[in-house]
């Protein structure tokens, strides 16, 4: 988990100013060794929304959520983000020698909270992920999921407004997740957080996601956005999660194909 500070929006917006957490307008991302990762991406997504990034592997989605978290700069356009944003990834990256309640008080203790005000907030923040009567066990007496979800109350310490996660419950078993699903968007709308999440599975896309962002391959560009007009509460296992699984699918598969067309007709040059 990383703590980004706060970066100002300023100028037009897709969204109202005050409604909009994030922007990307004409994002590229080129590295060094010439390889584009990102290619003319624009992005508003508004506060509170739930937006979920999906795209074969190497089509850039974590770069994105590096350039938005301010890890590492666009090499053009610009990245403006309103709010504190913390960073999740697929391991939960725990101090294995500290409790689930110290690590959590690591955070406050990062953000300025005297030590003796720390552990009432971090007893407050393990119930909210429902893991208060675990507060006193380490890393390797938990779960993968107890540890995803010690990681999270560790990113809501630090008071963020916008919360970017990158395959937070990919290395877990489906029945985890899926109560981890009902976890983060519980907690996500009870706190009015603005979630930008990475998945390389599909229907979790559509059970969680107000909006869904297809990714063509590398470079990354958007090729295809979805609306999620399925009601809440929702189930991976419903026919209308299947049957948008079913549309963002064929879509990645279309592009997936275009780019080893590409690639092909490259290599056929002379």
């Amino acid at each position: 988990m990383t703590l980004i500070e706060p970066r100002t929006l300023s100028g037009d917006t897709t969204l109202p100013r005050h409604r909009t957490a994030i922007r990307l307008d004409g994002v590229s991302k080129r590295y060094r060794n010439g390889v584009r990762a990102l290619d003319g991406v624009d992005l508003t997504v508004g506060r509170g929304e739930f937006v979920c990034l999906v795209g074969a592997s190497g089509c850039g989605k974590s770069t994105l959520l590096s350039l938005v978290a301010g890890l590492d700069p666009a090499t053009s356009g610009s990245v403006e983000v309103a709010g504190r944003v913390a960073l999740m990834f697929q391991e939960a990256a725990l101090l294995p020698w500290r409790t689930a309640v110290a690590n959590v008080e690591l955070a406050l203790k990062l953000s300025g909270v005297p030590r003796g005000e720390r552990r009432r907030p971090a007893l407050e923040l393990l119930d909210l992920v429902r893991l208060v009567d675990f507060a006193d066990k380490r890393p390797h007496e938990l779960s993968g999921g107890m540890r995803q979800r010690v990681a999270l109350a560790r990113s809501l310490a630090q008071g963020a407004d916008v919360l970017l996660m990158d395959e937070p419950f990919g290395a877990l078993d489906a029945i985890t997740r899926d109560v981890l699903h009902d976890e983060i968007e519980r907690i996500t709308r009870e706190r009015g957080l603005t979630t930008l999440f990475v998945t390389h599975n599909v229907r979790e896309a559509a059970r969680l996601g107000d909006r869904i962002v297809l990714l063509s391959s590398r470079p990354g560009r958007i090729a295809h956005e979805f609306a999620v007009d399925i009601s809440r509460p929702r189930r991976i296992e419903s026919p209308a999660v299947a049957a948008l699984s079913a549309e963002i699918t064929a879509e990645l598969r279309g592009e997936v194909r275009r780019h080893a067309h590409d690639v092909t007709d490259q290599g056929a040059q002379p």
